[in-house]
């Protein structure tokens, strides 16, 4: 699907700005109690309350596991109880990794990473995954804990990439929040399906606003920042000193920032973004995409001092 190319906030000063603190708008740090253990859950018990078995049902699927010394999915799925694909959704909710069940897939179709996890699609986003950890997340300086993607054009790929990415990273078990700085046209509220009444807009125009971070359902890890009311005045927004404030304080409460944004050919937008962020991936669509406006998009990142982590290719 892609390919992946080298290449403590001062109150005073949001008060100044008109910008509310958003402590209030982001949820508190998970439990510091353990991980629950892998395999907590038999898969037998995960299978009968999807798929609603009965007590005959079940003791059907148990006499043929016995009988033919299998799994107990195996049995079921012998037995026409249930399909290969509920054994993938058992066994990821035994490990604890989000899989949006069949179902429920066609309520967000952009998420391969949570609809296909299994997919060739889904693993070259966790390789791209591996790469952001070891470049931006992990990387041996202490790196930057926000990564902005953007991209030349509008319709390449980039709110795509965002997201899936996003998922990807809270796979991992790492409290991730994806916010959409689109100021001109979000569409993360869309791809999640969220509400999106309130946001980033009304953050940064100092509007006392609640419920700005939506956790997503099955993926407990994993939160959005809608981009809200869209704004007459998206440049100015994030030029405030409120945008960079806000952007450190997601920091220091979230494992992985991961900042949607506007084509570059719209405006100055993505590169004061990417400037707050300190990192950027660029994401170029193939037979789409010209090298001339890479060119131009990553230049101006110099003067800002971001660091360009690399360029997707798109091929979706």
């Amino acid at each position: 699907m892609a390919k992946f190319r080298d290449s403590v906030p001062d109150a005073s000063l949001v008060e100044s700005v008109r910008a509310p603190r958003p402590d209030s708008t982001i949820p508190p740090p998970l439990s510091a109690s353990p991980e629950p253990q892998a395999l907590d859950r038999s898969i037998g018990d995960i299978l009968s309350e999807l798929r609603s078995l009965t007590v005959d049902q079940v003791q059907k699927v148990l006499a043929l596991q016995e009988s033919k010394g299998i799994r107990f999915g195996e049995a079921a799925v012998a037995l026409g109880l249930a399909s290969k694909d509920d054994v993938l959704f058992a066994l990821s909710q035994q490990f604890h990794y989000p899989y949006a069940p069949e179902e429920k897939r066609h309520v967000s179709p952009e998420l391969v990473t949570l609809n296909e996890p299994f997919s060739a699609q889904a693993e070259a986003f966790r390789a791209m995954r591996s790469q952001v950890m070891m470049r931006v997340f992990g990387a041996p300086d202490g790196g930057s804990k926000a990564l902005a993607v953007v991209s030349p054009q509008a319709g390449d790929g980039k709110t795509f990439f965002a997201a899936n990415l996003a998922v990807a990273l809270a796979q991992l078990g790492g409290r991730t929040i994806l916010v959409d700085a689109n100021l001109r046209a979000g569409r993360q509220h869309d791809v999640f399906k969220l509400r999106n009444l309130s946001g980033l807009s009304g953050i940064l125009s100092g509007r006392a606003e609640s419920d700005v971070v939506r956790q997503v359902p099955g993926v407990p890890s994993l939160f959005v920042m809608p981009v809200g009311v869209t704004p007459p005045n998206p440049v100015e927004l994030v030029e405030r000193p409120a945008f960079g404030l806000l952007i450190r304080e997601l920091q220091s409460k979230f494992d992985h920032v991961v900042v949607d944004s506007p084509a570059a050919s719209v405006g100055a937008d993505s590169a004061i973004i990417a400037a707050r962020c300190g990192a950027a991936m660029v994401v170029a669509r193939k037979d789409s995409s010209h090298i001339s406006k890479l060119q131009e998009l990553t230049s101006s990142f110099a003067i800002g001092h971001v660091k360009v982590v690399g360029v997707v290719l798109n091929e979706h």
